[in-house]
């Protein structure tokens, strides 16, 4: 847990190793309720390289001074963040 939103990251690190390295931050709310959508990448084991972006929506709760986990969604492709672009823009701009 953390208590600043600055603290709040997807890198992940197994047996001193990098595994989810987070390559980008953008905080969409903040309040008791944050929610921020975070590019990562995660390390193939076997080349030691990081894979392709990808991207999550992730949101937490403001408890007792400190950010709790409640909620994440995965974007499984940059096929789907684009869809859900065009609908998003499409809404927005339809009024």
């Amino acid at each position: 847990m953390s208590s600043s939103i600055e603290d709040l990251t997807v890198n992940y690190q197994e047996d001193g190793v990098l595994v989810v390295k987070e390559t980008g931050k953008e905080v969409l709310s903040k309040g008791a309720w944050t929610t921020i959508l975070f590019r990562f990448n995660n390390l193939d084991r076997k080349t030691g390289k990081y894979g392709k972006d990808m991207y999550t929506i992730r949101r937490y709760q403001k408890r007792q001074g400190e950010y709790i986990p409640k909620s994440k969604f995965n974007i499984s492709s940059p096929e789907q963040a684009q869809k859900i672009i065009i609908a998003l823009d499409n809404w927005i701009n339809s009024k």
